[in-house]
């Protein structure tokens, strides 16, 4: 019997992303943030210290949880090589000629026994709507049976209440000397086909296909 392979949107709880916001299947609002890092291993002892309790008093300062991951991607030299390969060919002197063909055979060589991986941290700041349950029986949420101007009104809440989580952790980054900034929708959109199509991206280097 044949195998059928389910589309990749079936594994995405994601239903659409606009404005910076990613808006789940199950009605929850999620915003992703690239975080720029830190050297720890070069600070001192009491630096470390200090760092770790800085991001330690900081979390206890949130009362919603946020998710911490790290992407990581297999780079392509293959646009680098090719255009070192264009700087050889017109380069007119013999000797740098040959010292660039010698570099370009070691980059192959280490890059075929050593991958070359980027490593990119994130931190997801969720928002969830509440629900409530009626005497009926079941669970509705609340913006059930409300006119759409209402709707709009809750909806528009929802935003402001993720924008002011958003800003708390951003804040929290500053005062441990990180700094993070929140993925437009193009950012996350190359982002989730990264995750999803990895092999894709070896294949194609950095030739991103970007939907609207």
């Amino acid at each position: 019997m044949a195998e059928t392979s389910l589309p990749t949107q079936k594994f995405v709880d994601v239903k659409s992303i606009k404005d910076g916001i990613l808006y789940l299947k199950n009605g929850g609002l999620r915003q992703l943030l690239i975080v720029g890092g830190i050297n720890f291993d070069l600070k001192s002892e009491e630096e470390q210290n200090l760092i770790l309790s800085s991001f330690q008093n900081f979390l206890n300062t949130l009362d919603f949880s946020v998710q911490f991951f790290i992407h990581s991607r297999k780079i392509n030299i293959d646009e680098y090589l090719e255009m070192l390969g264009k700087r050889k060919t017109e380069e007119t002197n013999e000797l740098l000629r040959i010292q660039i063909e010698d570099y370009i055979s070691f980059i192959r060589s280490f890059v075929a026994e050593n991958p070359i991986i980027s490593k990119t941290f994130f931190t997801v700041v969720p928002y969830d709507p509440v629900f409530m349950s009626n005497k009926t029986g079941g669970i509705f949420s609340l913006f059930q049976k409300k006119t759409d101007g209402t709707k709009q009104l809750e909806a528009q809440k929802q935003i402001e209440q993720l924008s002011h989580r958003v800003n708390q952790v951003i804040s929290g980054f500053q005062q441990i000397g990180l700094r993070a900034t929140a993925l437009n929708d193009e950012e996350l959109i190359e982002l989730f086909y990264n995750m999803y199509n990895p092999q894709l991206i070896e294949k194609k280097g950095l030739e991103i296909a970007k939907q609207k």
